[in-house]
C-alpha cells in the first residue's frame, strides 16, 4: 500500500504539473490572441517565398469553402506556439529541475538554451534560404501550359513540415553532445564514423528536399558543419570533465 506521505508527495507533484501546464497554456493562448487579428497578414508573409517565384499574376487558391477563415487561424496558432515555446520549455524545466542534481542542472541549462537557438536558426534558414530555392525549382518543372496554383491549406502544411524538419536538422550538435555525455558513443567513434554519417546526412537531406541537387546540398552542408561542431564541442567537454575529475581525485571513466 502507498503510504500517506507518498500520497501527499504524489498529489503535490500532480498539482505542480497542473500549474506548469496551465502557465504553458496561458503563454500559448496569450500569443494566439495577440496574433489572431493579424492572421491574414501573417499568412501573406508566409506565402512570399512561393509567390515570389510564380509568374506575374500567379497566386494561391482556396479549394475548401472555409479555408480562407480556418487556414490563417491555424497559422496563427502554430505561430503562437512557435513564439511561446521558450515559455513552455521554461515550465517543463521548472517542473523537472528540482529532481536533478546541481551538476546535471549545469549541463542541462546550456544544452536546452543551445537546442532552442539552433531550432529557431534552422527554421530561419529553411524559410529565408531553402524555401525560395525549392519553390523556384518546383515552379521551373511545371509543364508548358500548366499554371502552379497551390491550395492555401496544402501550402501551409507543406511549409510547416519543412520548418519542423529544418529546425530538427539543426539539432545535430546537441544530439552529438547528449550521446557523448550519456556514454553511448565516444568522440573517437564519431570521428571514425564520419563518412557514414555524411552519407546519412545527404540521404536525410534528399528525403526532406525536392529532387534537385542544389536544395539537397544546401541542407546537407549545414548539417555536416553542425556535426563537426558537435564533435569539437564534445571533445572540449570530455577534456574539461577529465580535468575536473583529476582535480577532484576521481578516476576517469
Amino acid at each position: 500500500m502507498v503510504s500517506e506521505a507518498g500520497e501527499q508527495s504524489l498529489m503535490a507533484h500532480l498539482l505542480e504539473l497542473r500549474q506548469r501546464l496551465l502557465y504553458a497554456v496561458i503563454a500559448v493562448g496569450g500569443a494566439f490572441m495577440l496574433l489572431l487579428p493579424f492572421a491574414n497578414e501573417l499568412y501573406a508573409w508566409l506565402a512570399q517565398p512561393l509567390l515570389a517565384t510564380l509568374p506575374k499574376g500567379g497566386q494561391l487558391v482556396a479549394i475548401e469553402v472555409a479555408s480562407t477563415f480556418f487556414v490563417p487561424m491555424k497559422l496563427a496558432f502554430y505561430a503562437a506556439l512557435f513564439i511561446a515555446m521558450p515559455a513552455v520549455l521554461y515550465q517543463v524545466w521548472a517542473f523537472v529541475a528540482p529532481a536533478l542534481y546541481e551538476k546535471e542542472k549545469r549541463l542541462a541549462r546550456p544544452l536546452l538554451l543551445a537546442a532552442g537557438l539552433l531550432f529557431y536558426l534552422g527554421c530561419m534558414f529553411t524559410f529565408f534560404i531553402l524555401l525560395p530555392v525549392m519553390f523556384a525549382y518546383l515552379n521551373s518543372t511545371a509543364p508548358a501550359g500548366v499554371a502552379m496554383m497551390t491550395d492555401i491549406g496544402k501550402y501551409l502544411d507543406f511549409v510547416l513540415v519543412l520548418l519542423l524538419a529544418g529546425g530538427v536538422s539543426f539539432e545535430v550538435p546537441i544530439a552529438v553532445l547528449v550521446a557523448v555525455l550519456l556514454g553511448w558513443v565516444k568522440v573517437e567513434q564519431l570521428v571514425e564514423w564520419r563518412g557514414y554519417i555524411i552519407v546519412a546526412i545527404f540521404i536525410i537531406a534528399a528525403i526532406i528536399t525536392p529532387p534537385d541537387g542544389l536544395s539537397q546540398i544546401m541542407l546537407a552542408l549545414p548539417m555536416w558543419a553542425l556535426y563537426e561542431i558537435g564533435i569539437v564541442a564534445a571533445r572540449i567537454l570530455v577534456k574539461s570533465r577529465a580535468k575536473a575529475d583529476a582535480l577532484n581525485g576521481n578516476p576517469a571513466d
